[in-house]
């Protein structure tokens, strides 16, 4: 079983801000793999169903961003942290770039520093979305809780699709193609 986890803040307040890619992605994969996303354990919104020949469950945290760890340990207690990807925003790619790395530090997202701290510092597979930088007088806290700008909401849809294939990519094709694919330059 893959557990695939798109990180995000519950409520309609964040619904469409920066900080909820995790989430848009996660919609998007039930979309496409017709899965069933509803209240489920550890805090979580989750769903399970299959892509391709792998058994996955899509979840999102209701544990606010910075406490995403705490259902992330409860949901991976499944699977190993190798089966794990992890979805979420990232201001240090441009809007849009997708990036995927199998380790690596939190780069300042408390979100993933909370699942690195509650899994031990085991490996995960991590799955950024690109946000870009906010200006220089524009704190990066309200930045990414800010709604979407008009001309990222117009790039939003390709955004959320490319994320959607990016993690259809790791589990079809192998961690190796997918960051071959996925970590490109466009």
């Amino acid at each position: 079983m893959k557990l695939i986890v798109g990180l995000g803040n519950p409520g309609q307040r964040y619904e469409r801000t920066r900080h909820n890619l995790g989430f848009l992605v996660i919609d998007r994969l039930a979309a496409q793999h017709r899965i069933a996303l509803a209240d489920g354990i550890c805090r979580s919104v989750v769903g399970e169903g299959f892509c391709g020949e792998s058994r996955i469950v899509l979840a999102k945290p209701q544990t606010f961003m910075n406490l995403s760890g705490e259902a992330v340990e409860c949901l991976a207690r499944e699977c190993s942290a190798e089966d794990v990807i992890v979805i979420y925003d990232d201001l240090d790619l441009p809007f849009g770039r997708i990036r995927i790395r199998a380790r690596g530090g939190a780069g300042g997202h408390r979100g993933v520093l909370s699942i690195i701290e509650r899994l031990g510092g085991a490996p995960f597979y991590r799955v950024r979305v690109g946000i870009g930088r906010p200006q220089p007088e524009v704190d990066p806290v309200e930045y990414v809780l800010q709604p979407f700008s008009t001309e990222e909401s117009e790039q939003l849809r390709p955004t959320v699709e490319r994320g959607a294939e990016s993690v259809i990519s790791l589990l079809r094709d192998g961690p190796a193609r997918a960051m071959a694919c996925f970590n490109q330059v466009l």
